[in-house]
């Protein structure tokens, strides 16, 4: 049984910022909590899965591992065979062939390779965070990864180094800048390349989905029910208010088109007011609704 995607558990992207995992798990922790819903095993079963996934990518080292061992598992298929190790199937030949370029036959035992066929080591995937002001303005970013290095009788072990690399202004969400021959090393050949994908955090509250910048807008159930208005503060640090129609629904959004980030469309989307505890008013005012069906 395969186990379940811990960014479909979390609630978020798969180039999800590494802050916008922490902040969605500890949302889904505190809604899960025993000590809020005692008795509830459903809900201690979620808090259990939801720690299982933050585990498993809350730490940004264990996500790339994981985000490098998927990657492995569809480009070879389930075995998970993946260079770094665990779950790799297949004899020693295939293995090889596998860490150092996904070549047919053992390249132990090529002797002659045309010029153009030089073998090739992997390329290796990783992503990093970058906040918004570094995104705006551009500079040098310093990041780790883990790649493949060929020491003596061409053994092959696997290291942490650091890289470097500078941005320009104003790079986009996504945005993936490749490091020539900086992959895994191959015992006959050159090595694979290194593929960046930079991710923009954009803080509290905000999220990318394929390319759009949504930012949460929390609103009273009353409001949601009845229309108004409530409060906004934009990207761009432009406050203002925004009109809420009756019978709105969580989930609800808005566009507005150039109020994201470097000129990009922003979504605005509804998120319901979650309050720990009630007054005593709000408490009788609940129950008269609910004496009235609502």
């Amino acid at each position: 049984m395969a186990s379940p995607d811990p960014y479909a558990t979390l609630g978020v992207s798969r180039d999800a910022s590494d802050a916008e995992i922490k902040r969605a798990f500890r949302k889904l922790a505190r809604k899960y909590h025993p000590d809020r819903n005692p008795d509830d095993s459903a809900s201690e079963a979620k808090f259990k899965e939801v720690q299982a996934a933050y585990e498993t990518i809350g730490d940004a080292s264990k996500r790339q591992e994981y985000d490098q061992k998927k990657r492995m598992e569809n480009m070879f298929g389930g075995g998970g065979r993946s260079p770094f190790g665990g779950g790799m199937g297949g004899g020693f030949e295939d293995l090889i062939g596998q860490m150092f370029g996904g070549q047919q036959q053992n390249p132990f035992q090529q002797r002659r390779r045309p010029p153009q066929q030089q073998a090739k080591g992997t390329d290796v995937h990783v992503s990093v965070d970058i906040d918004l002001e570094t995104a705006e303005n551009g500079g040098e970013i310093q990041f780790q990864a883990q790649r493949l290095k060929v020491g003596a009788n061409n053994v092959a072990s696997k290291v942490q180094q650091n890289f470097k690399l500078k941005l320009k202004p104003n790079v986009q969400h996504g945005t993936v800048k490749r490091l020539k021959q900086q992959g895994n090393e191959h015992p006959q050949g050159v090595p694979g390349d290194l593929h960046v994908t930079l991710r923009i955090d954009a803080g509290e509250g905000r999220r990318w989905e394929n390319g759009i910048l949504i930012q949460e807008i929390v609103i009273p159930y009353s409001t949601m029910m009845l229309g108004g208005k409530v409060k906004i503060e934009l990207l761009n640090g432009k406050s203002g208010l925004l009109k809420v129609g009756e019978n709105s629904q969580p989930g609800d959004r808005r566009r507005m088109a150039g109020a994201g980030y470097n000129g990009g469309d922003l979504d605005l989307e509804f998120v319901l007011e979650e309050l720990d505890a009630l007054t005593e008013e709000q408490r009788s005012a609940i129950e008269a609704l609910r004496d009235l069906g609502l």
